[in-house]
């Protein structure tokens, strides 16, 4: 029972871990566009939208091959 619950608290702190990551990347990506897009000086804020989603995309990816690892 104690090797499962352990099991149980590794598995909260990793998804906790990549939850954390999502947030503090979206942030800085949100930031970063705007940024970027006041110093290009662009009409509309292209940046703000497409870093993001690259970062959506990248960890989107990294959590399903994370979550579908063989043990």
């Amino acid at each position: 029972m104690y090797s499962s619950n352990k099991n149980n608290n590794r598995d909260l702190l990793k998804y906790a871990g990549l939850a954390m990551q999502l947030f503090l990347a979206l942030g800085l990506a949100v930031f970063l566009g705007i940024k970027l897009d006041t110093w290009l000086k662009l009409s509309f804020p292209v940046l703000v939208w497409v870093l993001p989603l690259v970062i959506l995309v990248s960890l989107m990816y990294k959590l399903i091959t994370e979550t579908n690892k063989k043990k």
